[in-house]
């Protein structure tokens, strides 16, 4: 894990500096930009690990770089953590929506910062090395591999972000259980943030757009959260 690169992308140099020295200080390696245009070039002859994202940028919004990094097949897989100044909760459904896995609020905690990058690194790192023999998951036209971390629906490949991945294998983890909210955001981000529920209920309406017909088996249970149901279960 720690071998891994790190670009932040701000224009504050007092924050970027502070990032990355907390950054190399965790052991990861960091690369420094200050604006989107250079980071969009340095992802021509490279691609970072994980990506840290402020969303006012001087040259190009954060939220279309974020956008433009899950439209890329080269990097819609890397974690993306957006760092904003805004604390109204739709901005930050907005960057949610958009397939970022996590937010940070400024002004934050550095030692909160580098807990969630490593939350979400270790939440990758255990679905890479799930145990063979328990690999796929199939529901209807819908199979999860596990092991791979992929997803098909009638053997098409669907493209999750992490925390999409994430929230599907556990719904499908027992199928025909109701998942409440709650234990859907201990699942996925245990203890270490607080989550609104609405962030739950955006990740599953992406979930549900991206597998198409197969977002059919994502029920929701009014008042509690949500089940995968089994094609064949009234």
């Amino acid at each position: 894990m720690k071998s891994k690169t790190i670009a932040i992308i701000e224009d504050d140099q007092d924050i970027l500096e502070l990032i990355s020295l907390h950054v190399q200080k965790a052991g990861f390696k960091a690369r420094k930009f200050s604006n989107a245009e250079s980071f969009l070039k340095y992802l021509g002859t490279d691609i970072p690990d994980f990506v840290i994202l402020d969303l006012m940028l001087p040259d190009i919004d954060g939220l279309e770089v974020c956008k433009s990094l899950r439209n890329n097949p080269k990097t819609r897989n890397i974690p993306i953590i957006i760092l904003t100044a805004k604390t109204e909760e739709p901005d930050k459904i907005v960057g949610l929506e958009l397939g970022a896995d996590d937010y940070v609020t400024k002004p934050f905690s550095p030692r909160e910062l580098i807990a969630r990058i490593k939350a979400i690194l270790r939440r990758a790192s255990l679905l890479e090395h799930a145990e063979s023999g328990s690999s796929s998951i199939i529901i209807g036209n819908l199979r999860i591999d596990q092991n791979k971390m992929e997803v098909f629906v009638k053997d098409k490949k669907v493209d999750l972000t992490l925390t999409e991945f994430k929230i599907l294998t556990k719904l499908a983890s027992k199928p025909g259980w109701v998942f409440s909210r709650e234990q859907l955001i201990s699942a996925i981000w245990g203890g270490e943030k607080d989550v609104f529920d609405r962030t739950i209920d955006v990740h599953i309406k992406k979930l549900r757009d991206k597998l198409g017909e197969a977002g059919k088996f994502i029920k929701s249970v009014r008042g509690v959260g949500y089940k995968i149901e089994m094609p064949d279960e009234k």
